[in-house]
């Protein structure tokens, strides 16, 4: 019987400790969630990011890459949506990939290549982005991307020394019935087979965890309660940022504490963009379940005032008026606004509470 000791043993023992662990960032201390529905939420988003952490570190290939779904129904984190699609693959800085796609009923699709540590700790540069406004595309709706650390005719984004990733995104007005947009990645640099080294597979289990544990630095994200039931002052995302930002983006985050008598009216405007979305989220940011009941709603789904402005409701029970997102059995919640590529940067959002009988009148 070997007596050998292997670096993947104790790798592998760190990630699932971590996991065993992490429940007592939402039962206890400071950052204790408080509520039932919270905690369960808690428990399934710590499978959901470990998943997230295996698929992009365990699993992926940078020499040999594919591109996988970090986002969806049951894998959700980092603040998702219902309206879009995301996807992941890795990169060596050193290579040569080519990146291809078929538009389908996208309004808006991106690919943005970060920067950062290669331990799985979280990318905190933007290398470069492209998307369909700044893309040749077929008229069939096809495209390629080529990327790599030399300059390339076509659409084309260089890879720094620092590079570790893309993440592609594509927004749909109906994700329940549009086509999303299909993605396929090659290296175009020829390697051999891959072999597996116990050196290689801890590294990737601790990058696995490593990943976990940032998510575990802001959740679950506890509320100011100075600035309950109002939106903050939209901004756009810096090249220097943390995680997997869009780069074309302008963001606006908020929260709600509600009584079920109670409705928060939130009104505006939004500027010409490619795309604009409200969310509710959890404090895992997480969208509450969207299979079932509205949470989200979009800039195509809004019924609009004659003067273009909006009003959008949100409030446990349906009070028989448009624009109703509903907070899913939640007291609190975070309020998240998202446009892409907007012409202008968004005016703040206003908003008060009214009892929910009054707009039933």
């Amino acid at each position: 019987m070997s007596d050998r000791t292997y670096e993947t043993t104790a790798a592998f023992h760190e990630l699932i400790e971590l996991i065993r662990d992490s429940d007592q960032q939402f039962l206890t201390g400071m950052r204790a969630v408080g509520d039932e529905s919270s905690v369960l939420e808690g428990y399934r988003w710590l499978t959901e990011v470990l998943s997230v952490a295996l698929d992009c570190y365990l699993w992926a290939d940078a020499d040999r890459p594919s591109i996988v779904p970090i986002v969806g129904p049951t894998r959700k984190f980092g603040g998702d949506n219902a309206d879009a699609y995301y996807y992941f693959a890795p990169l060596d800085p050193r290579r040569n990939y080519r990146l291809r796609g078929t538009r389908g009923d996208a309004v808006y699709v991106s690919i943005t290549v970060y920067g950062g540590p290669t331990d799985g700790r979280w990318s905190n540069r933007i290398v470069g982005t492209l998307n369909d406004r700044h893309m040749t595309v077929a008229p069939d709706g096809t495209f390629e991307v080529l990327l790599g650390p030399e300059p390339r005719p076509g659409n084309f984004i260089k890879l720094d020394p620092d590079t570790v990733c893309l993440v592609t995104r594509d927004y749909l007005v109906d994700p329940k019935r549009g086509r999303q947009v299909s993605w396929s990645i090659e290296s175009l640099d020829a390697v051999p087979p891959p072999r597996l080294t116990d050196a290689d597979v801890a590294a990737r289990f601790r990058a696995a965890a490593n990943f976990i544990r940032d998510l575990l630095v802001f959740c679950p994200m506890p509320f100011d309660p100075s600035k309950l039931n109002e939106i903050d002052e939209p901004y756009p995302v810096p090249q220097v940022t943390y995680g997997w930002a869009a780069a074309d983006a302008a963001y606006a985050m908020g929260s709600f504490d509600l009584a079920d008598d109670r409705a928060l009216v939130i009104e505006g405007t939004s500027p010409p963009c490619a795309f604009w979305n409200l969310v509710l989220w959890n404090p895992f940011l997480q969208t509450y379940d969207y299979r079932y009941e509205r949470v989200t709603i979009n800039g195509g789904q809004v019924r609009y005032e004659k003067d273009g402005s909006w009003r959008i409701v949100v409030a446990a029970r349906d009070p028989g008026v448009p624009n109703w997102v509903s907070t899913a059995g939640h007291r609190r919640g975070r309020i998240w606004f998202r446009w892409f590529l907007p012409e202008a940067q968004p005016a703040r959002p206003t908003s008060r509470v009214v009892p929910l009988a009054e707009l039933r009148r």
